[in-house]
């Protein structure tokens, strides 16, 4: 099963749910519904160097996957899905209001 640890206020989060609600070889785990999510992904995100450039860049890093071997990525086409399109607008993320 795939995990994928992510929140509902994230819309490149949201986008990736859409695809996989109902599908029960991905399971969703939202940071933001419980501290145990939060720090099961916080310990992941300062443990893992598939990390390293978002946390240089001061970004989240979710969605994130966890794939069925172990690997993290944060690549939603290596876990079988499609990454939300530039050119679709989406309410900003950011700090600065510069995107996610």
């Amino acid at each position: 099963m795939i995990k994928i640890y992510g929140m509902s206020t994230c819309p490149d989060c949201t986008y990736v749910d859409g695809q996989v609600e109902g599908n029960e070889n991905y399971e969703v785990i939202d940071i933001g519904l419980h501290v145990r999510n939060l720090k099961e992904f916080l310990k992941l995100r300062d443990t893992n160097p598939a990390f390293d450039a978002v946390k240089r860049k001061g970004t989240v890093g979710i969605p994130c996957f966890v794939l069925d071997d172990g690997t993290v990525t944060l690549r939603p086409e290596d876990a079988g899905l499609r990454r939300r399109p530039k050119d679709e607008p989406a309410p900003s993320c950011s700090i600065d209001g510069t995107g996610c």
